[in-house]
């Protein structure tokens, strides 16, 4: 058991049989009263955020978590295949665990998973990556107050909004955690 004073960034804890990451965390000393840590939390199988207090030198239980380098190298139906870099086994994670990461994800791409017990809990990507425009409707001028944007399909099958100005084969540049349109790559 480590105590309150262990808390930083990026550590995951275990509340309640749950995993959740340290997002932020404030240590507080108010004039009157005693001194806490100020968290916000992250669950780590569902994406779901929360905050919470503790009091300074409680109790709390630190998880280890493993991240490892893997390369993506297809997709089996209900699964997405991965390969570890360092010693090339292969594992496979569960749709649910990738979730919408597989819209960003190409065949030999290298991403970092967090493991715990061997347990896949998430897939984590580049800031951006480079995906190429399959289908997109031709660009039309007209009248408008602000920049047009239009539908574009990239490879892995997603939609983005794109300027009106890009082309089908066209590579753009696009951010991996909102989805929006970064640039286009020469």
């Amino acid at each position: 058991m480590a105590s309150t004073a262990d808390i930083r960034n990026g550590v995951v804890l275990n509340l309640d049989g749950q995993l959740w990451s340290v997002v932020e965390f404030q240590h507080v000393k108010p004039g009157k009263g005693g001194a806490f840590v100020r968290t916000k939390l992250k669950n780590v199988v569902t994406g779901k955020t929360n905050d919470k207090t503790f009091n300074a030198g409680s109790k709390v239980e630190i998880e280890n978590v493993d991240r490892r380098d893997f390369t993506y190298l297809y997709s089996d139906g209900d699964g997405f295949v991965f390969m570890d870099t360092a010693d090339y086994d292969q594992i496979t994670v569960p749709a649910v665990v990738v979730g919408d990461a597989k819209n960003f994800m190409l065949e030999n791409q290298a991403v970092t998973i967090a493991l715990h017990d061997g347990n896949p809990l998430h897939v984590e990507l580049p800031a951006s990556v480079v995906l190429e425009i399959t289908y997109t409707e031709p660009g039309l001028q007209g009248d408008r107050s602000s920049a047009g944007t239009k539908g574009a399909t990239v490879e892995t099958g997603y939609e983005i909004q794109v300027p009106l100005f890009l082309e089908t084969g066209t590579k753009v540049k696009v951010d991996t955690r909102t989805g929006d349109y970064l640039g286009r790559v020469n």
